[in-house]
């Protein structure tokens, strides 16, 4: 596949532009200054951006990381015989695809498998450029089964619930939360001088979902993309007839040029709104500058959004930014119900979206700079309700890019079955990897210090560090 030079724009235009400008956040002026992190600590040599893709609704663990050996997986298929009937063969042994880890210790003997519609990301497992984490989720602190049955130990706010454990695996905290741990990764790096110019800083997290927490730290706020075509909506330019009345107002309008006011509120509203403005024409500016991406991306949802975050990677040089953050989202992973039917769609839509950023990254020569994860706020029980699976607790995650460990599947894998030390009711998993554990890993790679970290994951310090070796 042809590799593509990093850009050489006219940078001159950008930065005059740039420069010219004061982008800020609604509270921009109020907070700037009050970063908990201290300056120049991360490193931030070279460009490294972040992928997250949360899969809303809870993902099933035991529907994607399947048993293989014959025991373990009749054990597993006896459990949900009624719908593994309905899957129409998808789940017979004979058509998963076994995995081949290069690490197989801790399994006793067991292997594991992925359905057949997650054949591209089986590709990139073998060939050691995916790599997965098993039951992972939110905790406080660690707790065995005992403790959580005894309620002796402290648990996350209000488990079980899809709007808290969003937030809390984005945040650690519960609904209402205002800091996620990906903006405050990049409030790290920001601190440190990542990015070569303060303005370009508004391009430092990215969100083509319109979610806004897990982007948000005290000093970056999430910048909005279009899902599809990787571009913001310039509402100003619209106006076919530039020379018009209207038009003039309008422009007038949104960059707050003739508002002169003292009251603090009313002037950051006037700076949020004209910062706005000009981000976005600095942003198209680039997008129509900028070099071709000719991977073809899948038309889904999850493939478009996928897609404009890779177009927007494409633009870094310009851009002026070596960290970013994106967060990106698809729903409908709640599979109370018809889940035979809907879950190997969801998983076909990941598969080639992932596989499509995969090679996008390979064309841009950013493979190795690019670390994509999925989330989601809980796995589901591995007994089912008839045709369909509850909410769980811990789950199965995908890390893929060409600096990840790939080829491994870290975590405690637990049995398909119930009655063990992770099961608290129905296959419904305590996690054995905290999402700080899985986060600190994303952190380390992302040049963060010790410091930074156990100030962006204040759980960090309850477990032991280094759980989860992702990068070499």
């Amino acid at each position: 596949m042809k590799q593509y030079p990093r850009m050489s724009l006219d940078r001159r235009a950008f930065l005059k532009r740039t420069s010219a400008t004061a982008l800020a956040a609604t509270a921009g002026s109020l907070t700037s200054s009050l970063s908990m992190f201290p300056a120049h600590a991360a490193n931030t040599d070279g460009y490294k951006a972040l992928v997250c893709v949360f899969l809303l609704g809870g993902m099933d663990n035991f529907d994607t990381l399947i048993p293989y050996d014959q025991s373990s997986y009749d054990r597993w298929a006896q459990i949900r015989a009624s719908m593994v009937s309905r899957h129409s063969g998808s789940r017979d042994r004979s058509n998963l695809l076994q995995l081949s880890p290069d690490t197989t210790s801790g399994f006793d003997g067991r292997q594991f498998a992925l359905p057949p519609q997650l054949s591209g990301l089986r590709t990139l497992f073998q060939q050691g450029n995916l790599a997965m984490v098993d039951n992972v989720g939110p905790l406080v602190e660690p707790a065995t089964k005992e403790q959580v049955l005894a309620g002796s130990r402290r648990l996350p706010p209000r488990l079980f619930s899809h709007n808290d454990q969003q937030s809390v695996w984005q945040s650690n905290e519960p609904e209402g939360a205002q800091f996620g741990w990906g903006g405050l990764f990049a409030d790290a790096a920001v601190n440190s001088g990542a990015n070569s110019n303060s303005n370009a800083n508004v391009f430092t997290t990215v969100t083509s979902d319109g979610s806004q927490l897990f982007l948000t730290g005290n000093r970056t706020q999430p910048y909005q993309v279009s899902g599809e075509q990787a571009e913001v909506v310039d509402i100003v330019g619209e106006f076919e007839d530039r020379n018009s009345g209207a038009f003039d107002v309008l422009n007038r309008h949104f960059r707050a040029t003739r508002f002169n006011g003292s009251n603090l509120i009313k002037r950051d509203i006037a700076s949020a709104m004209a910062g706005s403005v000009e981000a976005n024409n600095l942003f198209n500016d680039a997008v129509e500058n900028g070099l071709p991406l000719s991977t073809e991306f899948p038309q889904s949802p999850l493939g478009q959004q996928l897609r404009s975050v890779a177009k927007t990677i494409s633009l870094r040089d310009v851009m002026l930014v070596n960290r970013q953050v994106f967060y990106v989202a698809i729903g409908g992973f709640d599979t109370h119900d018809d889940q035979a039917d809907s879950l190997p769609g969801l998983h076909s839509q990941i598969d080639s979206a992932l596989v499509a950023f995969d090679a996008a990254m390979r064309e841009l020569g950013t493979q190795n700079d690019v670390t994509l994860f999925t989330a989601s706020e809980f796995g589901r029980t591995l007994a089912i309700n008839g045709d369909g699976t509850d909410h769980g607790w811990g789950g199965t995650q995908f890390v893929m890019g060409g600096a990840v460990k790939g080829r491994e599947i870290y975590g405690k894998v637990p049995v398909s079955d119930f009655d063990h030390e992770n099961d608290v009711g129905g296959g419904r998993l305590i996690p054995s990897t905290s999402v700080e554990q899985f986060a600190e890993p994303l952190g380390k790679w992302f040049g963060l210090s010790d410091q930074e970290l156990a100030a962006a994951l204040p759980n960090l310090g309850n477990f032991q560090s280094g759980a989860v070796n992702l990068f070499a």
